[in-house]
């Protein structure tokens, strides 16, 4: 039951490695960076399935669906292959070499120091923002069932109560998940079968007429919209995506962190296909894209309504509830863990490496809440300044994190196959091809935002962000080295 050695130490990195000494000199069941492993398969199973269902599905696909119309699908399927062809990258380097820190640990060693900074950093703060985002809109959804307690009374709350999980154990962050995830998958399993059935006319009792697959065509074409509606697609759901890389994160606190890997990867593509090519196909088949309850009501919410399953809207909110819930659990174990890492390796305070007898990194995760906290304030006192400007500078992150994926892997393959060849059991296919295609691919989006007001606007403030980031890690590293020289 001990986790795989950290990257920092297994690589023998030269960096701060007496950091990563868990606190009281914790040994045993913890792993040799201090955490523990705490979570079973069941665990990492359902935050590998659940990792790719976030409240964005549920909520902002109606959007995408009235900007694209059923063309939508050739976005979801898109973006779900660029994520399959990232999370097969990342799933080689953490099967061989599974770490808190995953990727900025990756990237650390394979294309320097200022990489691996910067990248933690910025997912960090790209999490932390989405605690913000997430503890709001499951507030909203909890002040309408109990409007006595105030909205930011509510955040409170759900904040105090995932952070006391938290800190708990990683056991207990594996068992919120397991449940959160497992009602999204049996929520949206329920949607695809019943809907299917709808569709084709053999649901009993269903309102809908059962129309085949005669609304993907009948109300303007496939493509009502052009060709260049697929692109818009892409940019409004591509965020959407974002979560599918905290398994490889969790894996070093799990019992067998390469099989964990290995399965958590293999099963991407039927997870991306299922739970969004085919719940999306199910609402555009149900009813006309143009349809206005799809907007509306929310494309989930519109559909039951077309089948007359009662309380349809009550039944979403709970689903979705759960849903932001799920995210703002594994958005504050990720904060943590790559706050954790990067204590590890002399990033961060050392305090963030530290570890409890049960080892939880309890400083990094209390850092994070923190920061989680402060910007839940933001958006109640300067929604459309302070916290606009954190919501915009985070948001093109998500591309950053899988370009350094892609980088960082064309390196790390060579490095794995000279130190120890035998751990590459999970390969990229085609490589080093279909890596240099994705990194065109992701390229290109980033280029295509430029053009969108709104995904202008975040790139250009991410890259603003990105650059200060950068700039403070080159910066300590030229500190760090006349330190060096000067002693």
């Amino acid at each position: 039951m001990t986790s795989q050695p950290s990257l920092a130490k297994a690589d023998q990195a030269p960096h701060n490695p007496g950091d990563s000494q868990p606190e009281n000199g914790q040994t045993g069941t913890n792993g040799s960076d201090g955490l523990k492993a705490g979570l079973k398969n069941r665990h990492l199973s359902m935050i590998a399935i659940g990792g790719v269902i976030g409240a964005g599905l549920f909520v902002g696909s109606g959007s995408g669906i009235a900007a694209a119309g059923p063309a939508i699908l050739i976005s979801y399927a898109l973006v779900g292959l660029m994520v399959v062809l990232v999370m097969r990258m990342l799933g080689e380097m953490a099967a061989a070499r599974p770490t808190s820190g995953s990727f900025s640990a990756y990237a650390d060693r394979a294309l320097g120091r200022w990489a691996g900074f910067s990248i933690g950093w910025l997912y960090w703060f790209f999490w932390v923002v989405v605690l913000a985002v997430e503890a709001t809109a499951g507030a909203k959804i909890l002040n309408g069932w109990v409007p006595g307690v105030p909205q930011w009374g509510w955040a409170l709350i759900v904040m105090i109560v995932l952070t006391a999980a938290n800190l708990v154990s990683v056991g207990s962050y594996g068992e919120f998940e397991f449940w959160f995830a497992g009602i999204k998958v049996v929520a949206i399993g329920a949607f695809v079968a019943i809907g299917v059935l709808a569709v084709f006319g053999v649901l009993p009792g269903s309102d809908n007429p059962g129309d085949g697959l005669a609304h993907l065509t009948d109300s303007g074409g496939f493509m009502p919209n052009g060709a260049g509606s697929i692109l818009t697609g892409v940019l409004m759901v591509v965020f959407s995506f974002m979560g599918s890389e905290i398994v490889t994160l969790a894996a070093g606190e799990s019992e067998d962190p390469q099989k964990a890997v290995t399965k958590a990867t293999n099963s991407v593509i039927w997870r991306i296909g299922i739970f969004y090519l085919g719940s999306i196909f199910v609402v555009l088949t149900l009813l006309p894209w143009n349809d206005k309850s799809i907007v509306e009501d929310g494309s989930y919410v519109a559909a039951l309504n077309s089948i007359g399953i009662p309380h349809a809207g009550e039944v979403m909110n709970v689903i979705v509830l759960t849903a932001v819930l799920s995210c703002l659990n594994s958005g504050l174990y990720t904060a943590s863990r790559m706050a954790f890492s990067l204590g590890q390796r002399g990033d961060a305070p050392k305090a963030f490496a530290r570890t409890t007898k049960r080892g939880v990194p309890q400083a990094a995760i209390l850092g994070s809440v923190v920061f989680g906290f402060l910007a839940v304030w933001f958006n109640y006192q300067w929604p459309d300044t302070v916290f606009n400007f954190l919501l915009n500078s985070s948001g093109a992150v998500a591309l950053f994190v899988w370009l350094v994926i892609c980088f960082t892997q064309l390196k790390m393959r060579g490095i794995i196959l000279r130190e120890e060849p035998e751990k590459l059991v999970v390969k990229m296919w085609l490589f080093p091809y279909l890596t240099w295609a994705t990194i065109a691919g992701i390229s290109f989006v980033l280029v295509y935002m430029l053009t969108d007001d709104a995904g202008r606007e975040q790139v250009v403030l991410s890259l603003l962000v990105a650059a200060l980031v950068v700039g403070i890690s080159l910066v300590r590293e030229r500190v760090q080295k006349r330190k060096q020289v000067s002693a």
